[in-house]
């Protein structure tokens, strides 16, 4: 969760959110790095130790400012890449969950049960609980179990909407007619939030995600029960 005058992004809660906070520090020290050269490099030149005609017309300088932003480039892809092909990927999933996009609210479906199916609404703020937090909560939460593969297939009934949970490090578009996928694993128990990341109409900023990750004991109770009541 974000907390005030906080820098920098959440705290990872999956596997793949810590690889993208690497790749971005990674990428980030890398801007630095050429930001500085560049820098320097500009300096010298407006002072004369840099304006000599035999330097600045340098076929060996031509040559490495050709071939050494090159080599930035493929030291920047290979890691993203491998980043990208990491979170195509599903791992053997324990369970999977269907979230599907409607003007304005999630239904998610637990294929995986029987009976389990409900939608989730943002809760109004004259109806907010002490600690709750305002146009973030839900009047029903996912709930997964936390340690395990959890597959996420994401569509969409009307407009295009988009499934996005920061500290899961997940983003997929809910497309009418089409279904995609994604996947993340909790690495400890919490609760998590997240908001429509596509703008899907008047009501776009008032879709939340929120998902209650639970031991996975707490989670066999609580799916029993939620089928029973169901």
């Amino acid at each position: 969760m974000a907390y005030p005058m906080q820098l920098g992004l959440q705290d990872a809660a999956s596997p793949m959110m810590e690889e993208l906070l690497k790749f971005h520090d990674y990428a980030l020290m890398t801007v630095l790095v050429i930001s500085a050269i560049v820098l320097y490099i500009m300096f010298l030149v407006v002072s004369s130790d840099f304006t000599d005609k035999l330097v600045l017309d340098s076929q060996r300088i031509e040559t490495v400012w050709t071939i050494l932003p090159a080599l930035v480039l493929v030291a920047v892809a290979i890691p993203s890449l491998r980043l990208l092909y990491y979170m195509d990927e599903n791992n053997d999933p324990q369970m999977t969950v269907k979230a599907v996009g409607h003007q304005w609210y999630w239904t998610y479906e637990y294929t995986d049960f029987e009976g389990i199916e409900f939608d989730a609404y943002m809760v109004p703020t004259s109806d907010l609980a002490p600690g709750n937090f305002r146009l973030l909560e839900t009047d029903n939460r996912m709930v997964t179990p936390s340690k395990a593969t959890v597959r996420m297939l994401v569509t969409s009934e009307d407009v295009i909407h988009s499934w996005a949970l920061p500290a899961f490090g997940v983003k997929v578009d809910a497309v009418p007619g089409r279904l995609n996928q994604t996947s993340f694993m909790a690495q400890r128990p919490g609760v998590f939030y997240g908001q429509c990341s596509e703008i899907c109409g008047v009501n776009h900023s008032f879709m939340p995600i929120v998902v209650e990750t639970t031991p996975v004991d707490h989670f066999e109770v609580w799916s029993m029960f939620f089928a029973s009541e169901g």
